[in-house]
């Protein structure tokens, strides 16, 4: 493993990104509305970029012992990112309110995995990592 130490079972980083694809297939199949899925995965997306980002620049930011910059940006972004997801639904939902309900649905699910994945993989790593 090349000096790596060996994590057991450590999940994947980007599941949710594995349960927005699985998520098409459930949409085509099921007949749900695929302006629904578009849209949450248009804003899903975004809001991933957003993060990885923000975790850049906060990063950034600590290496130069600028803590309370990089809580600021963690902060600013990620109340920016709800509201991000939010307005997507909201706006769908009005133009065709079943497709505003499966955005709705779908950004939950993701939220959920991946905030599951997230506390998974934190109480995995080992420890002194967790503090990049």
């Amino acid at each position: 493993m090349r000096g790596e130490s060996a994590v057991p079972m450590s999940p994947p980083k980007h599941v949710d990104l594995l349960v927005l694809a699985a998520a098409l297939a459930v949409f085509a199949i099921g007949g749900l509305p695929l302006l629904g899925y578009a849209v949450g995965a248009a804003a899903w997306l975004a809001q991933r970029g957003i993060q990885v980002l923000a975790g850049r620049r906060a990063g950034e930011d600590l290496a130069r012992g600028n803590r309370q910059r990089a809580m600021g940006i963690v902060a600013a972004t990620t109340l920016g990112r709800v509201w991000l997801m939010v307005t997507a639904a909201l706006l769908v939902g009005l133009a065709e309110r079943e497709a505003g309900l499966a955005a709705a649905l779908l950004l939950v699910a993701l939220f959920t995995v991946s905030f599951a994945a997230q506390g998974i993989a934190h109480l995995l790593e080992p420890e002194g990592e967790g503090a990049r």
